[in-house]
């Protein structure tokens, strides 16, 4: 269930209620009139099976609630009623399914701004793979993937490209255009003062470090892991299965790609170097084609479920 609270102004919350009495997947729904300050009106407090829960938000935006006054989206993670129950099994499809567009627009807009933070993770993650490439150590690597914020412009990129918001498109494209450079400059400074205190050696090729071998060598398999890690990762953005984020960092080897652009770039190995790129194109590519397309099936999806929607109100209000 989603717990949703509403600011309306007066005229506005009665038909708010109204809206949400007449929906079967709506539960608890509480009224507290003249309650609100800033900005003022009355405040509705309800609860919503997921698998409704943009199509209700999407009725409440219709009457310019969030113009006027404010909905707020809460996740109830556990609700013990036979009511609940009733209202899930009214909202066709499984709620792990459910994408709450609302929130999936709002947390992809968070974690796509380029922010000091998400500059500290990515350089963080790019020094910590470029030790990983130099040890030739996969735990390392692996941290280091787990570590990389990259996977949140890109997926901003995706939803922005679904939804046409170019504002969006930009922030997560300006987010990927600085961090990678400045993760890439990182390792080059990083690895050029190591080479210089002797931390290590002189002499580095990607073909005595099996690691560095593998990253500089882009092929199909690697392009079919960063799809179907694309998929995975933006199932898990968009529904229930955020758990699965997890595992879609750690086989995607954009960190450790340009870890290596890095590393190589230090130690003038431009064979590595050029392969590296050409890695670290292929993921990003892969992993945008790959989120685009299960966005674009999600939101044929929801676009029905609304054009539904709307078919049945209409026909309850002829």
């Amino acid at each position: 269930m989603v717990h949703l609270r509403i600011v309306a102004p007066r005229d506005t919350a009665h038909a708010a209620l109204a809206l949400l009495e007449a929906s079967d997947s709506v539960i608890n729904v509480i009224h507290l009139h003249d309650v609100a300050r800033k900005p003022e009106g009355d405040a509705i407090l309800c609860d919503v099976a997921r698998e409704d829960a943009s199509v209700v938000i999407g009725d409440l935006k219709g009457l310019g609630i969030h113009h006027d006054g404010t909905i707020a989206v809460e996740f109830v993670d556990t609700a013990i009623s036979d009511a609940a129950d009733r209202a899930e099994r009214q909202a066709a499809g499984a709620p792990a399914d459910a994408v709450i567009w609302e929130e999936v627009a709002e947390r992809t807009s968070e974690e796509s701004a380029i922010s000091a933070t998400y500059l500290v993770f990515i350089v963080l993650a790019a020094l910590i793979a470029s030790v990983g490439i130099y040890l030739n150590s996969p735990i390392l690597i692996v941290g280091a993937m787990v570590v990389g914020p990259e996977f949140g412009p890109i997926a901003g990129f995706c939803v922005a490209t679904v939804q046409r918001r170019p504002d969006l498109a930009v922030t997560s494209f300006v987010a990927l255009a600085v961090g990678f450079p400045l993760a890439i400059g990182a390792v080059v400074l990083s690895s050029l003062v190591f080479r210089a205190t002797n931390v290590t050696p002189d002499a580095f090729t990607a073909a005595s470090h099996s690691l560095s071998e593998t990253i500089a060598n882009p092929d199909f398999f690697a392009a079919f892991v960063a799809f179907c890690a694309g998929i995975a990762g933006m199932l898990s953005l968009t529904t229930a299965k955020s758990g699965a984020l997890i595992g879609v960092l750690i086989s995607v080897t954009t960190i450790p790609a340009a870890a290596n652009v890095g590393v190589s770039a230090a130690y003038g190995d431009w064979h590595s170097f050029g392969g590296s790129i050409g890695q670290l194109g292929l993921n990003i590519a892969s992993l945008l084609v790959a989120g685009i397309l299960t966005l674009t099936v999600q939101r044929a999806l929801f676009v029905r479920r609304r054009a539904l929607h709307d078919a049945q109100r209409a026909a309850t209000a002829r």
